[in-house]
């Protein structure tokens, strides 16, 4: 019997896959990648008797993989938050998929575990840019606002590590940083102890100073959209700046684009006070998913911008 565990590289995946790992210590081939490499079951080999833990990916995206995994007599659990599409009846599946704007995986992995390692879905929260959720959640821990702020600070380096075009980008590889994170139990001995979170952290700051300086593409009474340039910092920042963005402006929706090589990255994040409407933007474009509070498309093409601004504009102007 072999088993896998399949998670993305961001804040939530990584601390889902914690969660579940100090509770049932399991030896298993990672699969993981930058934040929006998501189609990961397509790398996963298991067939009969085989375990595939899957983890904050979304289950549409993964629809054929997962089919043929189950097919092939694997046992698969799925946790996510993400569009799921159909999701397969099957005796060897155990899916928890909750789409709700104010939940993520690490969350739905809490509930799964009867809050055994609750600090660590406070971690994920925090990165996930649901930061009021997080300090409701975070109550029964007793914690005072300066650990809470540590806290804070762990969730939002650990997802800043996963955005990038490749790992290349990245400060760690994800099963990397996976990998140390999980030799602590407590976030606050991994935060004191480690020089992995003094690097994390030095290149946040670095790296959210230089794309503050940078004026919108665009500005309204709906939103505002940032163009950034093709460079590994500028991909690194995307995503947190968005989740800056949303917490500094909660009215409005954000959009951050990154120039590539050829057309652009987006991170779109709905507004904080109604946390609707992203995933339904990025998904009329071909390469585009996500949440209901944040979504992004991996390539937009550069006659499609004209089209995504419209868009932008509509759909948060309806809500």
């Amino acid at each position: 019997m072999a088993d896998f565990d399949t998670f993305n590289g961001d804040a939530d995946g990584i601390c889902a896959l914690h969660q579940l790992r100090l509770c049932e210590p399991r030896e298993a081939t990672l699969v993981t990648g930058v934040k929006r490499d998501i189609a990961l079951l397509d790398r996963v080999d298991a067939g009969e008797g085989d375990r595939v833990t899957v983890l904050d990916v979304s289950l549409k995206t993964n629809h054929a993989a997962l089919v043929r995994l189950l097919d092939a007599g694997a046992h698969v659990a799925y946790f996510d938050h993400h569009q799921a599409g159909d999701i397969p009846a099957h005796p060897n599946l155990h899916a928890h998929i909750d789409t709700s704007a104010e939940v993520c995986t690490s969350l739905l992995v809490n509930r799964f575990l009867a809050g055994r390692h609750l600090v660590w879905a406070v971690v994920a929260a925090f990165g996930d840019n649901l930061a009021d959720v997080a300090r409701r959640e975070a109550a029964p821990l007793g914690l005072g606002d300066s650990a809470l702020s540590e806290l804070q600070t762990l969730g939002e380096c650990l997802n800043y590590n996963g955005y990038g075009e490749s790992p290349d980008d990245l400060f760690f590889h994800p099963a990397e940083l996976y990998r140390e994170l999980h030799q602590h139990a407590d976030p606050f001995s991994f935060i004191r102890e480690t020089e992995t979170f003094q690097m994390l952290s030095r290149g946040y700051a670095q790296d959210m100073e230089r794309v503050r300086t940078i004026q919108p593409m665009q500005t309204n009474d709906v939103g505002v959209v940032y163009l950034l340039p093709n460079a590994p910092w500028a991909r690194r920042v995307s995503g947190v700046f968005g989740n800056d963005l949303a917490v500094g402006a909660p009215h409005l929706a954000h959009a951050v684009l990154t120039q590539k090589n050829s057309g652009y990255l987006v991170s779109v994040r709905a507004p904080v006070s109604v946390r609707q409407g992203a995933d339904t933007l990025c998904a009329q474009f071909e390469t585009g998913g996500g949440r209901k509070g944040a979504a992004g498309i991996n390539h937009l093409p550069e006659s499609e911008l004209p089209r995504f601004l419209k868009l932008f504009d509509e759909t948060f102007r309806a809500l």
